[in-house]
This record gives C-alpha cells, structure tokens and sequence, in this order.
C-alpha cells in the first residue's frame, strides 16, 4: 500500500478520512508506533508489531480503530484491542491467487532448476543444462488448506500432479483431487512440501529437526506462509547433507535475510523478498477495502 500510496488519495478523501503514508519500507519499531499512534484516529497495520504496549499507547490518545492490511494475523495481539475497546478487523481471503501464483512458480522453478540456469548465465557467462523433474505423476505436500491453499492447490492439480493436504480443518474442494492426511504422516512420499498455512502455536516450527528423517531423499521445499514455520537450522542440515535437494523461500526466520546467513550458499535455492501478494492489482484492491472497513469503524459511513 505504501508504494502506491499517492493513488488512495481520492479513496480516503470520498470516505472522509486524510490518508498519511508511514515512512518505513516494511515496519516500524514498537517505540516507533509508540511514539506515533496516540496522534491518529485510526491504524492500517502492516506487518508492525501490534502488540499491547503498542495499541495502549495509541488508546491512549486518539486512536479508536485498526484495520491489518491483508490476510496474515500473526503480528496481531487481537486480545489486547478487545480488552482496550478498540475495534480491529484484517481483510481476509484476499491474496489467495497472487501468492498461489508464486507458490507455483517456485515449485516450478525447483523442479526445472530454471532460476539457476539464468543466474549462471547473466553471472558466470555459462550455459547450464541441469536435468530437472517433470511435475506430472510427482507428489506434493501441502501444508495450509484455506484460500492461498486451495488456489495452490488448484495450479498444483493442473500440473497433473497428486496432492496430499495437511490442514486440521480440511474439507473437500471441487474439482481438487486430493487426500487429507494428519502431519507428518506420509511425508516420506512427498516430492515438492509446500507451506500456505498461517504462523500458530501449532505450525511454528513444524518442518524441524525430528522431522528429516521422515523425508524422501531429494525433496524439494517451497514456503509461502511464514518465516517461523521453517527451523532454518533444519533445512540447512538437510540442503548440506543433499537430502533436501533445494528450497524456494519467500519468507524467513529472520527478514530481510542476513547477510551471513549459510542459506546463502545454496545456489539451487531460490529467494524472496516477502513479496508473494505484491501484485498492483491486489494492492490496490485490499487498500480500498481497508479504508472502507476503517471508514465504517470509524463510523463515517
């Protein structure tokens, strides 16, 4: 929203609110927010930390709604805005196509090695012939059922690929061919892993340690959730010992990803930058369904 801020400007005027962009390209610290929120009426929470001592402060002065930009809650403490009396809605099943998109261009890339052939040519003047997998007859584990899952899941199915789906709350979709089945079982026979859930209790952590021995030799893994959900040091063992062949990361334990980070050295993996439902067009879409929600919160309309 930030980058396209300039065109809401008629959106927040026709809802009779003034629009102000943060000056952050991803995040304000909580002393930030601290010492900003209590001049503002209302809060379109991006990835901030939203914690209590941050919603306090801004009840304090004139803070009196929020809105969370997008679908991921996790940065949220939705416990403290009720306990404060400040209402906070998020803008949910909005992303699920954009980031469904990039999950499946990662998958694809890992299975045909295509990012890497193109880095070997801009940067080393090569001309690599990797052979890699067909999708088709391959087995994918995915881990998330609900939207950014099932739009997966759809790309996935068209690839002609079988799809095992780990979600608690799964239920059938039509025209996705798939079996549901409890983590971590059957991982052995999964090709692709590919992470859409939300970061929980329950899902932080979940590819971890204890779990490399379930794997299948020279599976690939793909995350579009969250950072935490993925024990980097796992993954690192298993891309070091080649039982992992390579993984697609749009997110991270710790972002932007450090410099020294030994994730770094794998050159079959792919990065990016927490960027997966970044399209122009889902931007512009879920910012003017966030200043209507805070139009009505703030009782304007």
């Amino acid at each position: 929203m930030l980058g396209l801020f300039p065109e809401f400007k008629p959106d927040f005027a026709a809802a009779g609110l003034t629009g102000i962009p943060a000056k952050t390209t991803q995040i304000l610290s909580e002393d930030e927010l601290i010492a900003l929120l209590p001049d503002y009426d209302g809060w379109i929470i991006g990835d901030d930390p939203a914690s209590r001592r941050v919603i306090a402060a801004g009840k304090a002065g004139k803070m009196r709604a929020a809105i969370k930009w997008g679908v991921g809650v996790d940065n949220v403490d939705f416990a403290a805005f009720k306990d404060l009396g400040v209402p906070v809605e998020n803008t949910p099943g909005v992303f699920g196509g954009e980031v469904a998109d990039v999950a499946l261009t990662y998958t694809l890339g890992l299975a045909r090695e295509t990012y890497r052939i193109d880095r070997e040519i801009r940067l080393n003047n090569a001309w690599p012939k990797p052979s890699g997998i067909s999708m088709a007859g391959r087995t994918v584990a995915l881990v998330g059922f609900g939207d950014i899952g099932r739009q997966t899941a759809k790309r996935i199915a068209a690839c002609g690929s079988n799809l095992i789906i780990y979600d608690p709350a799964y239920a059938p979709a039509d025209g996705i061919p798939a079996e549901p089945a409890v983590w971590p079982e059957r991982i052995g026979e999964a090709d692709f892993i590919i992470f859409t859930c939300p970061l929980t209790p329950h899902t932080r952590g979940m590819f971890n340690h204890d779990l490399l021995g379930k794997l299948k030799p020279g599976v690939r893994v793909v995350n579009v959730a969250r950072g935490p959900v993925i024990v980097e040091d796992a993954l690192i063992e298993g891309l070091s010992s080649g039982l992992i062949h390579s993984a697609a990361l749009d997110v991270f334990e710790v972002e932007p990803l450090p410099a020294d980070s030994p994730l770094r050295g794998f050159d079959r993996c792919i990065f990016g930058s927490h960027n997966g439902s970044n399209s122009a067009d889902a931007v512009r879409r879920v910012s003017r369904i966030a200043i209507g929600k805070m139009q009505r919160l703030l009782g304007l309309s």
